[in-house]
């Protein structure tokens, strides 16, 4: 049984200060939680901070973006053993904010799953088509070229500790999202090429998420559907009442 994972992508928002207050805001409505995972996922200024905040509690720390080497002359960037040092136990690869606005590869992806698995870092591998791609019915064809990308060369072990996120970009941030019923299309056609590269046993192991304006409205109906096993959660995830709300609706 997947326990589901209610994960939070505050992306370029939140100074230190806010995020303090907002995580205290969380510790005191989802601090104890059980049953569901819950990780949120600050800019890089604010890591440090936050994993000091979040003790004794069950809320888990992700990072949002990281680079596959451990060091080196890669001005701006941050290591996989930098998140790890803050107390990281996630970060999200190749969101579609990353391949869209800084150019981001399937292979860049690929470098930087292996390289988070390498240091103990749970990947949450991001994937999903542009409104163009959907409307000429080639979703499965773009999801299938991401996976095999991201999955180049993993092993059944690293494979297993992966996460993915569906985030159809048409839905990211626009208010829009894929129904419950067309979003768990995508997550089925996912676990199939999971089960078909890594057998069955392994596919069952590894969490789906769905991401595209989630909100305590939606969320429900959409976590209630037989593949989606949680929530990449953006701009709702900024505010405690709304994260809080989807969460519950995890459980």
């Amino acid at each position: 049984m997947r326990i589901p994972i209610i994960a939070g992508n505050w992306k370029m928002n939140k100074t230190e200060e806010e995020a303090l207050q907002l995580v205290s805001d969380l510790k005191q409505r989802l601090g104890e939680v059980t049953g569901v995972k819950v990780i949120v996922c600050p800019p890089f200024t604010a890591l440090f901070s936050v994993n000091k905040a979040l003790e004794n509690s069950s809320i888990l720390l992700g990072a949002q973006n990281m680079h596959w080497e451990e060091k080196g002359a890669f001005t701006g960037e941050v290591s996989p053993t930098m998140l790890l040092t803050v107390g990281c136990k996630f970060v999200i690869i190749g969101h579609s904010e990353r391949r869209s606005y800084f150019y981001e590869t399937d292979h860049s992806v690929n470098l930087k799953v292996k390289s988070a698995l390498k240091f103990s870092l749970s990947p949450i591998i991001c994937v999903g088509e542009k409104l163009e791609e959907r409307d000429a019915n080639k979703t499965k064809e773009v999801i299938e070229i991401q996976l095999k990308g991201a999955y180049k060369e993993l092993s059944d072990q690293q494979a297993e500790k992966t996460v993915i996120a569906y985030e159809p970009v048409w839905a990211i941030g626009t208010g829009k999202n894929a129904t419950p019923q067309q979003a768990n299309e995508v997550h089925v056609f996912i676990r199939k090429f999971l089960s078909d590269e890594y057998g069955e046993e392994i596919s069952e192991k590894i969490n789906i998420l769905y991401g595209g304006s989630v909100n305590p409205k939606n969320s429900r109906e959409l976590l209630a559907m037989s593949d989606i096993d949680g929530a990449l959660v953006g701009g709702a995830s900024l505010d405690a009442v709304s994260f809080e709300g989807i969460v519950k609706s995890a459980i």
